[in-house]
């Protein structure tokens, strides 16, 4: 019955002019977040983004991108904020922590600031899939990155001048709707 409905669904456009963007890089695992971003920064740049149009900021490694991107997102000077890492699974549980606790940071950040934060964080079990998504044969994640923060910051744009994005312009606040329905 889905298939019948007629509405007009919201995307973003893949237009980066006029937009503002962070990317938050752990250097941890450089051999690959370096590819990443160096996509990311071609997708960007491909869609009209110039480079004062782009702030790159280096963390030590992915467990520290969530507060780096909070921070970025919370200035109000970027319309989407690309979030680039890369864990490899070693001999211990210290894996499933570090990958469970940057992907938990990182959507809360994106609810609690209203931007989009962009999940670029690899999480692989050898160094070979790692590279195999940093460009060689899976493509490279960081360029689909770079194209979802384009989409975002121009869907985000789209719903707050319909009014839909009313409470994006102040982090943490809610639409009269969130705050009627609670008892």
């Amino acid at each position: 019955m889905a298939g019948n409905a007629q509405s007009k669904a919201e995307r973003g456009n893949l237009d980066a002019a006029g937009l503002r963007f962070a990317i938050v890089v752990s250097q941890f695992n450089s051999f690959i977040t370096d590819r990443l971003l160096a996509a990311s920064l071609d997708a960007l740049k491909q869609a009209g983004a110039r480079p004062d149009q782009v702030e790159v900021v280096e963390v030590p490694g992915a467990f520290e991108l969530p507060l780096a991107a909070k921070q970025l997102a919370a200035t109000g000077k970027f319309d989407s904020v690309i979030c680039i890492g890369c864990v490899l699974r070693g001999e211990t549980s210290h894996y499933d922590y570090v990958c469970s606790e940057t992907a938990r940071g990182i959507q809360l950040a994106q609810l609690d600031t209203g931007i989009p934060l962009i999940f670029c964080v690899l999480t692989c079990d050898t160094l070979e899939q790692a590279i195999d998504r940093a460009g060689l044969k899976g493509g490279n994640k960081g360029y689909e990155a770079g194209l979802a923060a384009i989409e975002m910051g121009q869907l985000m744009r789209k719903l707050s001048t319909n009014g839909a994005g009313s409470a994006r312009s102040k982090p943490g606040a809610r639409s009269k709707r969130s705050t009627r329905n609670r008892k």
